[in-house]
């Protein structure tokens, strides 16, 4: 990056109250715990700053990536030249609006959002504690596990677009389904969502959340990094089951390897590269659909 466009950036962010890392390894930012350096990572403090970094980037021509708690991303080791702007831990509120709606910032984990539900005994977000993506994050992709999703329960959701404009979407307007929603298609950085819960017993709810909690303990390989679930279901059958008959449990290239606990999961073994990650993913794919002929979407967003 142009050391001057790089200053004029530092020097905004500061302005706006952002802290700013240079020459920052992403690899600090995705759950898999891969990715080189990008020249400048910025941490949005307000609307006003996303605002700002959109602006001055789409002006000057710099490249920017928006991202929340990195658990659905996986960096190449070259990094990314430009800013990576982080929708986190600076840009976080939760507010009751009402008896059964939670309007929330996109910064914040989804175990928080399911904690304040809790705390209010509001039931409908049990299913996504233990996720452990952003709000933001949650809605791009429509995150969802244990026969619940974030399209049960949100109302609409609020975005600011390439001109800076801030823009409301109702459920409808979201056009969220299986992974998916309208945002992956549009130019735009989530801001705030609203979800409408019930009321519910709060010994049930926390009853709940533990349980579910413990099945992931249970069944996912949560101590080593990762990015969640590598692919998509396919129509009719269960990735792990796939990778699983083709008789790829433990499959290794590098360090990367298909989880022997869970073989829907690709796993950072020992220090894997994204050469690694990305070779055993097509590795799977290729040899899933020989035997199969099912073809397995990655659900990973690959940034190389």
């Amino acid at each position: 990056m142009n050391p001057n466009i790089l200053s004029d950036i530092i020097t905004l962010s500061e302005k706006l109250g952002c802290c700013t890392l240079v020459n920052e390894p992403l690899s600090k930012h995705t759950t898999f715990k891969v990715g080189g350096y990008c020249p400048l990572a910025v941490f949005a403090s307000s609307d006003e700053s996303i605002k700002s970094i959109i602006k001055y980037c789409t002006t000057n021509g710099v490249k920017l990536l928006v991202i929340g708690n990195g658990s659905n991303l996986l960096v190449s080791d070259k990094g990314f030249d430009g800013v990576v702007l982080i929708i986190g831990k600076d840009y976080q509120s939760l507010t009751l609006v009402d008896d059964t709606t939670i309007e929330v910032k996109s910064g914040c984990l989804l175990s928080q959002l399911c904690m304040f539900a809790l705390q209010n005994e509001l039931t409908g977000l049990e299913f996504a504690y233990g996720i452990p993506g952003t709000v933001g994050g949650a809605v791009y992709m429509n995150a969802g596990a244990y026969d619940g999703e974030i399209s049960n329960v949100i109302e609409s959701a609020q975005a600011i677009d390439s001109d800076s404009n801030v823009v409301t979407f109702t459920r409808e307007q979201m056009e969220l389904g299986y992974r998916k929603s309208i945002f992956q298609d549009i130019d735009c950085v989530i801001t705030k969502a609203v979800f409408k819960l019930k009321k519910g017993d709060k010994a049930e709810i926390k009853a709940k959340m533990d349980d579910l909690m413990n099945r992931r303990k249970s069944k996912q390989p949560l101590e080593y990094p990762s990015a969640g679930s590598t692919f998509k279901r396919p129509l009719g059958n269960f990735a792990g089951k796939l990778i699983d008959d083709c008789g790829l449990r433990g499959y290794t290239v590098g360090g990367a390897q298909v989880s022997e606990k869970h073989c829907g999961f690709v796993i950072n073994k020992n220090n894997a590269t994204f050469e690694d990650i990305t070779t055993l993913i097509r590795n799977v794919q290729n040899i899933v659909f020989e035997k199969t002929g099912y073809c397995l979407e990655c659900e990973v967003k690959i940034i190389d």
